[in-house]
């Protein structure tokens, strides 16, 4: 066919273009995809609805103390943790669709057993049973959100998923402060995201996915089929990150209070690192469409690790609130990155899984944080707390960049 290796050559180029056109006019944001941003945003904007006001709910209503008020808060992490594993099993064996719309179902419908909770044990149990459909729903809104995407904007598109969870993050605890100071009402903010998560469910029930096989023909009892192993250097690296972050998301109020006196302050931090978040998520997006993965996670780790080390060092208004911004601006880059790696190392019939994997690891480095980081803080003071959240995440880069990212270029499958 070829008459020298200079037409092959040239037909291959020609091949090449062509795909590169075609996938420019496919459309990132399709309508399945859509739905799943928007449902996505659902999840997290009524469940941040609350999480600013519910110490404060437990405090008036049931006079609840601080030890009391963190214990019965912090059930719903370790059920998200205990379920995302399950999840990633469930969204790989049956029906995608299905495993979302039972999640999101007891999701939205927890939002009411809020109401009618009259007792500190029945709210202790519904704020732990809430954290089942949550970590579920999330592992299976994000999978359904990948599957609809087009292979070729499948990277681009995970980035810009996440900007879903970084705007209702951000605009969440507003949103319910300011409903608060006007009617003073917690049924009023209960009932707000018990709407909220039945729109998200409404639009859920109307997705269309592709087809796709069911795993039949694996061990019933078989550790891949919960954790990506794998990714198992991904994972190590995650956990220092999230360690970082579990240190500085606890006691970030109360360091800004007692040492910087810094009153009401945890918002602004947090809408400063959702706006580092979406920025650089925007413009990582486009990064990751051509392709460089590797490059984003290891520019955003980089980055985030001298925001740690601006907030442990810097102790000021400037590094308080600078640290917030590069800490965004570093996660907004990895993140999306880390979890393309994920489902680049996992088969098709694993995403699921690959998906729980990254959440979990995420989980158990903030767990780690927030109880390793007290004891620090506990003995030795805030600034050695913040300082042993520095030292992890650099070990967590050194980690990635020497021991992960070559491990996932020699086993990735796309």
């Amino acid at each position: 066919m070829y008459l020298c290796p200079w037409n092959k050559t040239l037909h291959y180029f020609i091949v090449m273009e062509q795909d590169i056109m075609k996938d420019k006019k496919v459309a990132l944001w399709n309508a399945n995809y859509t739905k799943a941003w928007v449902s996505n945003f659902m999840i997290f904007f009524s469940f941040m609805l609350l999480t600013p006001l519910l110490p404060l709910y437990m405090a008036e209503e049931f006079g609840a103390d601080k030890d009391l008020i963190g214990l019965v808060l912090s059930g719903y992490t370790l059920t998200a943790l205990l379920v995302r594993p399950f999840s990633g099993y469930f969204v790989d064996s049956f029906p995608r669709k299905v495993v979302l719309l039972v999640g999101y179902f007891f999701f939205m419908a927890l939002f009411a057993g809020y109401v009618v909770a009259g007792t500190v044990v029945l709210f202790a149990i519904v704020r732990t049973l809430h954290g089942f459909p949550f970590g579920a729903t999330t592992v299976a809104n994000s999978t359904v959100a990948i599957d609809v995407l087009h292979p070729s904007r499948r990277a681009e598109g995970i980035g810009y998923y996440g900007l879903s969870n970084n705007i209702a993050t951000a605009i969440g605890p507003s949103v319910a402060l300011l409903i608060y100071q006007v009617w003073e009402s917690y049924d009023l903010l209960f009932a707000l995201s018990f709407i909220v998560a039945l729109c998200g469910l409404i639009i859920s029930a109307t997705l269309k996915l592709p087809k796709k096989e069911i795993i039949k023909d694996k061990q019933p009892i078989s550790l891949d089929r919960f954790l990506l192993l794998k990714g198992w250097s991904l994972g190590i690296a995650m956990c220092c990150y999230s360690f970082s972050y579990g240190v500085l998301a606890t006691y970030l109020a109360i360091y800004g209070k007692e040492e910087l006196g810094i009153t009401g302050g945890t918002g602004l931090f947090f809408m400063i690192l959702s706006i580092g978040l979406i920025c650089s998520r925007l413009v990582g997006s486009r990064t990751l469409r051509k392709g460089k993965i590797v490059e984003n996670a290891s520019f955003g780790v980089m980055v985030s690790v001298f925001g740690y080390l601006l907030f442990a060092a810097v102790h000021n208004l400037w590094g308080y609130y600078g640290a917030a911004l590069i800490i965004g601006l570093g996660n907004g880059h990895m993140f999306p990155a880390f979890q393309t790696m994920f489902i680049n190392l996992a088969s098709h019939e694993q995403r699921g899984t690959a998906n729980s994997t990254l959440l979990v690891s995420w989980d158990i480095g903030v767990g780690l944080g927030i109880l390793l980081g007290g004891a620090l803080a506990e003995y030795w003071g805030y600034h050695s707390a913040f300082w042993g959240a520095w030292v992890v995440n650099l070990l967590g880069v050194v980690f990635f960049l020497v021991v992960a990212r070559k491990l996932y270029l020699k086993y990735r499958l796309r």
